[in-house]
């Protein structure tokens, strides 16, 4: 099968950023600020963070779940996106990276909008789902630990509503999950999930080939 996706080069990204980024400062200044640290690759692209506020927008969701904050962005993105009366419900067990995650949010003016719950997000997920907030959320970001994404799915999939998204970030792995040679158990783990979700009917998918891959999960 011939290749369909163009290759992006360095000048390619830059110039697609250049003509189509609109990143508010304060998402600017968090990014800066998370590319000086040594887990910097765990930060999400811009140009994906745009991607997922549009799609809020769209939805008009006001409920929402993130799935692994590190410092925040995308709650932070999502935050800004929702109306005044939205919420995200963020779940992270790092509090020294959710520090910095709630100092952007406070600075950003959403501070009251995002509900940060320090403990493991199966834990979180699963309290929610027992206090009645089954098909409740309309959006969900699962960008966590590789190995749980589909406990984190599950969850996810009972807590948003019906004709709710769910997306999952690290779809493509830097390209890992296809290769046959790569027996890392996290690799693994998300080739897994990524054939479950192609066979499962409970979603219609889409798999777009942004930053290190998203799948879009719409809940039938």
């Amino acid at each position: 099968m011939a290749n369909k996706f163009l290759e992006l080069d360095g000048k390619l990204c830059n110039y697609i950023q250049s003509v189509s980024l609109r990143e508010p400062e304060i998402l600017a200044q968090l990014r800066e600020e998370t590319g000086k640290l040594p887990m910097r690759n765990m930060q999400i692209a811009p140009e994906q963070g745009q991607f997922m506020a549009l799609l809020v927008q769209l939805m008009g969701a006001k409920k929402t779940l993130d799935i692994g904050v590190f410092t925040g962005y995308s709650s932070l993105v999502v935050a800004l996106a929702l109306p005044q009366d939205g919420q995200v419900v963020a779940c992270d067990i790092d509090e020294t990276y959710t520090a910095i995650a709630g100092r952007y949010w406070e600075l950003a003016g959403v501070g009251d909008k995002i509900q940060l719950h320090l403990a493991p997000a199966l834990q979180t997920l699963e309290g929610l789902i027992a206090t009645g907030h089954s098909n409740s959320f309309d959006f969900a970001f699962i960008d966590a630990d590789k190995r749980n994404y589909d406990n984190y799915y599950e969850c996810a999939l009972k807590l948003v509503r019906f004709g709710g998204l769910i997306i999952i970030d690290n779809v493509l792995w830097s390209g890992r999950v296809a290769d046959d040679a790569d027996r890392d158990k996290r690799t693994i783990a998300i080739r897994d999930f990524n054939q479950k979700l192609h066979q499962d009917p409970r979603v219609q998918i889409s798999l777009i080939p942004i930053a290190d891959g998203l799948t879009l999960a719409l809940k039938k």
